[in-house]
C-alpha cells in the first residue's frame, strides 16, 4: 500500500468520529485493515500503488481504492453484515431469511453500498446474482471483519462468565417438541437475559451453520446401527440413550407380541421422516441388514405425531424413538424390537464458538434428557 493510501486512510480516520464504536467493531476494523493490507499486496505484487496502477486496469485500480479506503468508515455494520450474507449465500433471498429481513431491504442495502464503493459489487447470474472482481475483494474483508465481531462477543461473554445474549439453537424435530421447551424455560428462571432464537432441520444442513458461526448449537441424533456423520470442528455432547418402538395399528397380527424380531418385518408399508433425514437413512439401513432390498416407504413425515395419525388408521409401520412419544395415540400399539433399536441425542457444538450462555445450555439440556428418557419418563411403553 502506497504512503498515498495510507495516509488517506488515515486523515478519513481522524476524521471520522468514533464516539460510538463498540469492542467488536474496533476488533472488527483493526481485522479489516490487517486483512485488507494482504489482499492488496497479494492482487498486486506489493504495497506500492504505482506499481498496482501498471498491473491492473484503471477502472479495477479505482474500485479497490474505493473500497478499501472507505469501508470501515463509511459503511455501516448492518450493510456490510448484508453483504457477507448474499455473498457467503449466493442468493438474496437466503440471505433475507437468515437475517430475518425482506428481500428488497437487502437489496436496498446491497444498492447503498455499491453507490458508497463506487463500483458494481454484484452482477446477475442466471436467476441469482454473483460477486464481481470488487465484490470478492470486499467479500473476503467482510467476511475477517464478521469473524472478528463473532470473536469479540464471545470475549465479551468470557469475562465474568456472563450468561447473556443470543443463544440460536437448531434442533431435529423430535428433541425440539420433547427436549428444548423445558431446557429454555429452566434457562429463562436461571439467566432472564439471555435471548433465544431456535429452528427446525436436519443436523446435515445444520452443523456447517454451526460451523460458520450462525448456530450456537445443534441438537441432532445418531442412531447406534447407523452413526451420523459429524464434520470436523464440531464437537458433540450426548445428552441422553433411548430406545425407539414399533408402532403398528391394533389390529396388526403383530399387535400382541410385545417384542418382534427385525426379520418378521418383511412387506411392511412404511412411515418415516424424510429422504435425507438421519432417521429416514436408519430405517433404511435397519430393514436392508434384515434382507429387505426394496424397503417401501410410503409415508415421508417429518413430524411423528402425524406419522402416528397415520399408523391410527392402519395404513402404515413407523419406528418412534421414545422422546417422541408424548401422549398415548388410540388406535396404536407398542412393540419392542428384537434386537434393541437405539440412538443417540447429542448437543453439537463448535469449540471456538463456545460461550459460557453455551455452557449453560448444555448442562441444562442434559438435565432435562436424563429425565425425560428415565423410566417413566416417557407417555407410552411396549405392551
Amino acid at each position: 500500500m502506497s504512503a498515498s493510501f495510507t495516509n488517506t486512510a488515515e486523515a478519513d480516520r481522524q476524521a471520522a468520529p468514533l464516539t460510538t464504536s463498540t469492542t467488536a467493531e474496533v476488533r472488527a476494523a483493526a481485522a479489516f485493515r490487517e486483512v485488507t493490507d494482504a489482499v492488496v499486496a497479494r492482487d498486486f505484487g506489493g504495497t506500492d500503488t504505482d506499481r498496482a496502477c501498471h498491473r491492473a486496469p484503471m477502472s479495477t485500480t479505482y474500485c479497490l481504492s474505493a473500497v478499501m479506503s472507505s469501508v470501515a468508515w463509511v459503511f455501516t455494520w448492518e450493510r456490510l453484515r448484508v453483504f457477507e450474507a448474499v455473498a457467503r449465500l449466493g442468493s438474496v433471498r437466503a440471505a433475507a431469511q437468515e437475517l430475518h429481513v425482506t428481500g428488497s431491504a437487502v437489496s436496498q442495502h446491497i444498492r447503498r453500498l455499491e453507490r458508497e464503493a463506487g463500483c458494481e459489487l454484484v452482477e446477475p447470474d442466471g436467476r441469482g446474482i454473483r460477486l464481481t472482481h470488487a465484490g470478492r475483494v470486499l467479500s473476503s474483508s467482510v467476511s475477517a471483519m464478521v469473524t472478528a465481531a463473532h470473536q469479540a462477543r464471545r470475549d465479551l461473554a468470557e469475562i465474568g462468565g456472563l450468561v447473556a445474549g443470543p443463544l440460536r439453537i437448531g434442533a431435529v424435530a423430535s428433541a425440539l417438541r420433547a427436549l428444548v421447551p423445558r431446557t429454555l424455560l429452566a434457562l429463562k428462571s436461571r439467566h432472564p437475559r439471555l435471548e433465544f432464537s431456535i429452528r427446525d432441520g436436519e443436523a446435515a444442513d445444520m452443523l456447517p451453520e454451526l460451523r460458520s458461526g450462525q448456530l450456537d448449537a445443534v441438537v441432532m441424533e445418531s442412531w447406534t446401527h447407523a452413526p451420523a456423520g459429524i464434520p470436523s470442528g464440531i464437537r458433540t455432547h450426548a445428552l441422553a440413550d433411548e430406545q425407539a418402538l414399533l408402532a403398528v395399528h391394533e389390529d396388526d397380527p403383530l399387535a400382541g407380541a410385545g417384542e418382534v424380531p427385525l426379520e418378521a418385518l418383511h412387506g411392511r408399508v412404511w412411515a418415516s421422516c424424510p429422504e435425507g433425514s438421519d432417521a429416514h437413512h436408519a430405517l433404511l439401513q435397519l430393514l436392508r441388514r434384515q434382507g429387505m432390498a426394496d424397503v417401501r416407504v410410503r409415508f415421508r413425515v417429518a413430524d411423528y405425531a402425524t406419522q402416528l395419525q397415520l399408523v391410527a388408521a392402519g395404513l402404515t409401520t413407523a419406528l418412534v424413538p421414545r422422546m417422541a412419544i408424548t401422549a398415548e395415540v388410540p388406535g396404536v400399539r407398542w412393540l419392542r424390537c428384537r434386537p434393541a433399536v437405539s440412538r443417540t441425542i447429542a448437543a453439537a457444538t463448535a469449540p471456538a464458538t463456545e460461550t459460557p450462555a453455551v455452557h449453560a445450555l448444555i448442562a441444562e439440556m442434559t438435565r432435562a434428557a436424563q429425565a425425560l428418557t428415565a423410566p417413566g419418563g416417557g407417555a407410552a411403553s411396549a405392551e
